[in-house]
């Protein structure tokens, strides 16, 4: 979003505000230029002779933006069965998608089975049951190098006491399980944790990957997983992609080169990608001044952005009804029945009731970490796509609050 003539404006000039005014408040709206940016800005960053980015689709599921992935050349990284049916309906084929759960059944993995998408396993209970149940299914493996990386104790998967993966400790059990039932292992995977900002932290988990894969002899890709940081506060404070991209890669191609023939590099990104094209716009419901504070309070709450109270993360926000003006200070609370506060001493133009805010970075876990909670509808969703605006989602009802529930009494 820019400004531009005084006004904040999207790709080919769309205005959010109109976009307000059409679809009504709360409202998400992505920018599907935003998205294709930062595919390239990837794909660019590294020098390799096969690598495949699977988009990590938790982060955000809507149609649309998985058709969108798939006709820029994206695979697919989904963690549930629901999430790979998604993308089969999305149009994705099976051997596009990596289906990577953490602590689901064998029922659930063998539905995956019948779908043909890839399986990643990551504990060593589920490997040593899919061997018994489909030795001949290829599979890859997950594996935690107890390395400490990422942002947030919340996103960190890669650490000693981590939930995710199987530790490289245990390889000599793995390989047991492998020759016993003559399982087909075609990849090796591990994802640290999400908001990477040292670049060498995650080239020594790449050290340590590549380590481990010349124990495995018929490896057709290695996947490094994701978590690059973007930046939140517009201070450029980010994975530098570049940097990650050339080291990365000289590393991976001196692998290949002694493996003996040249795997796919592969990647899941997910917020990298899709973070910075979300907007979500709120009204100002109310200014409410105490004896320390200035409220800006708004339509929303935590029901439909969680994150600042599940994360503490920080989301940039702008008063896009007014560019210009006298500058003051708020706290900016949602509607929630709890504290429900989205940004702490936030200098913007003053803030008015009825004026409209911006939620920048709202493209990524955003609507996915969305709920009803007090009874509320989730809000409508918005794909700005080619100089047009296409509704993508529709504003929830009564009927979807309703939906399922069954009058037994």
């Amino acid at each position: 979003m820019e400004l531009i003539d005084g006004k904040y404006l999207l790709s080919n000039g769309i205005d959010p505000l109109e976009l307000g005014k059409e679809h009504g408040l709360p409202l998400y709206i992505y920018d599907s230029a935003i998205i294709k940016r930062q595919i390239d800005r990837f794909n660019n960053a590294f020098s390799v002779n096969k690598m495949t980015l699977n988009y990590a689709c938790k982060s955000l599921t809507n149609i649309n933006i998985l058709k969108l992935m798939r006709n820029w050349g994206m695979g697919l990284d989904a963690v549930s069965i629901q999430e790979v049916r998604l993308g089969l309906h999305a149009g994705f084929k099976p051997q596009e998608i990596l289906y990577t759960p953490n602590c689901v059944s064998l029922e659930e993995i063998a539905l995956a089975v019948d779908l043909g998408v890839k399986i990643n396993i990551d504990n060593i209970s589920i490997l040593e049951q899919f061997g018994d149940h489909y030795p001949k299914y290829p599979v890859c493996i997950r594996l935690n190098p107890h390395v400490m990386a990422g942002g947030n104790s919340k996103i960190s998967t890669g650490h000693i006491d981590s939930k995710f993966g199987i530790s490289i400790h245990q390889l000599p059990h793995v390989h047991r399980i492998i020759e016993t039932y003559k399982l087909n292992v075609e990849g090796l995977h591990m994802h640290t944790g999400s908001e990477i900002l040292d670049t060498e932290v995650y080239l020594r988990v790449a050290d340590i990957l590549l380590e481990k894969a010349r124990e495995f002899k018929d490896l057709k890709f290695i996947d490094f997983g994701s978590g690059f940081k973007v930046s939140y506060k517009n201070d450029g404070i980010e994975t530098d992609m570049e940097e990650l991209g050339q080291e990365l890669s000289l590393k991976f191609n001196d692998f290949c080169k002694s493996y003996g023939r040249d795997l796919t590099l592969v990647f899941e990104p997910g917020k990298f990608l899709v973070s910075e094209c979300g907007y979500f716009l709120t009204r100002v419901n109310v200014v409410k001044q105490t004896t320390s504070n200035v409220f800006a309070g708004v339509d929303s709450g935590l029901n439909h952005l969680i994150r600042p109270m599940f994360y503490q993360a920080y989301h940039n926000i702008t008063n896009i009804s007014k560019t210009e003006g006298r500058k003051r200070i708020y706290t900016v609370v949602g509607y929630i029945c709890e504290t429900d506060t989205f940004g702490v001493n936030r200098k913007m133009t003053e803030i008015s009731e009825g004026d409209v805010l911006c939620f920048h970075n709202a493209g990524a876990y955003c609507y996915m970490m969305s709920s009803n909670y007090n009874s509320r509808f989730r809000p409508a969703e918005v794909l700005v796509h080619e100089g047009k605006s296409y509704l993508i989602r529709e504003r929830e009802t009564m009927a979807d609050l309703l939906k399922g529930q069954i009058t037994a009494i």
